[in-house]
């Protein structure tokens, strides 16, 4: 019983988290889901780059060009323009396109690291924004696209015309998408875990500790460079596809290179090589600006949206914010949130040292004056 009190302790600390998040929908309204389909998006796309980045040690700052491939790929996979495919079809296809999309990139990412690679990603995005914004027919233009909702068996994920209500709850486009969200998340967070801790996470590992030892081990450079970077990207397209379901429209000034810079405050605030610390950044990084947007009238020095009177927005306060979180969590605590949850854990796991009398039986006991001294013999 003993040997099984860790793994039911383990399971049950991942079912009431995802019971939780099943029965949500039955009491937040359209703007927590909203938030919460943002974040479950945002923590897809963040664990591929905690996979580049983090585990393998690639820098990256194309991550949002990988995104506008998912996205604008399922629009027009599945829009009237496209082919016109199953929408279930076009989501499974558009995350391979963002795939080959990094599969194309992946011969300079497996032959240049560090800064260079940052440089060479940065590109992507430019790149990306100018097809974006030119290829009219495909992409919509500087105005974008609408997004084709998702159909499943005949269960479309958006309004519906008679309207769905389960338990006495409408719902609506955000109630259903939310459950979309959670099922790509639990796929996302057990493939990546899987990931970590088989053959390719260690391999990885050792790449970004030494590649010279990594090498001497068996270890393909090249190989497994370039497949994190495939990996990383699908993951990025996926994460673009349910951005876009969620968005209902895609515009090429979304993908940005601040959104590429969002997503490397991600990782840095959640903990770098760490599925669940992706996870919290991701939550962090995309909630704030939403939270304090709504509730600007009631927080100091932050104006409405659209005031005009020359004081610090919601969104410009809350990149100050989290730029100094990184500050703070470089210095102090360079592992992030989840190495900080780690330790605090550990310390509350730790049991108390004993104040109680000192046992007699553990004194030293002096030796005995009256017993003679051994003799050496001569």
């Amino acid at each position: 019983m003993s040997d099984l009190r860790p793994v039911l302790v383990k399971r049950g600390g991942l079912l009431l988290p995802a019971l939780l998040l099943c029965v949500l929908p039955f009491y937040l309204d359209a703007f927590w889901l909203r938030i919460g389909l943002f974040s479950m998006a945002a923590a897809i796309g963040a664990v591929g780059l905690g996979l580049l980045s983090g585990t393998a040690g690639q820098l990256s700052l194309g991550h949002a060009f990988f995104l506008a491939v998912g996205a604008y790929g399922y629009v027009w996979l599945a829009g009237e323009n496209g082919p016109g495919l199953p929408p279930a079809v076009a989501l499974v296809l558009a995350v391979l396109l963002a795939g080959a999309a990094g599969g194309l990139f992946s011969p300079v990412a497996g032959r240049v690291k560090g800064i260079y690679l940052g440089v060479a990603t940065l590109a992507l995005v430019f790149l990306g924004h100018h097809v974006l914004l030119t290829a009219d027919s495909v992409t919509g233009g500087f105005n974008g696209s609408s997004v084709p909702p998702l159909e499943l068996g005949g269960f479309t994920f958006a309004e519906s015309d008679p309207e769905l209500t389960v338990l006495g709850v409408p719902f609506g486009a955000e109630e259903r998408l939310w459950y979309l969200g959670l099922a790509l998340f639990a796929l996302t967070w057990f493939t990546a875990r899987g990931l970590l801790r088989g053959r390719p996470g260690r391999a990885l590992v050792a790449l970004r500790d030494s590649e010279t030892a990594a090498s001497v081990m068996g270890v393909h450079v090249a190989k497994y460079r370039s497949a994190a970077f495939v990996v990383s990207s699908m993951y990025a397209g996926l994460a673009g596809v349910l951005l876009a379901l969620s968005f209902r429209r895609v515009v090429p000034d979304y993908f940005s290179l601040l959104l590429s810079v969002d997503y490397l405050a991600m990782i840095v605030i959640g903990g770098l090589g760490s599925v669940a610390g992706a996870t919290a950044g991701a939550v962090f990084v995309t909630a704030l600006p939403l939270l304090m947007t709504r509730y600007a009238d009631q927080l100091p020095l932050v104006a409405a949206p659209g005031s005009g009177d020359g004081s610090i927005g919601p969104t410009e306060a809350s990149r100050y914010l989290y730029g100094a979180a990184i500050v703070v969590i470089l210095l102090y605590a360079p592992d992030g949130l989840h190495g900080l949850a780690r330790r605090t854990r550990a310390r509350l796991r730790r049991k108390p040292p004993v104040t109680g009398p000192p046992d007699a039986s553990a004194t030293p006991r002096t030796p005995d004056s009256t017993v003679r001294a051994k003799e050496h013999t001569p």
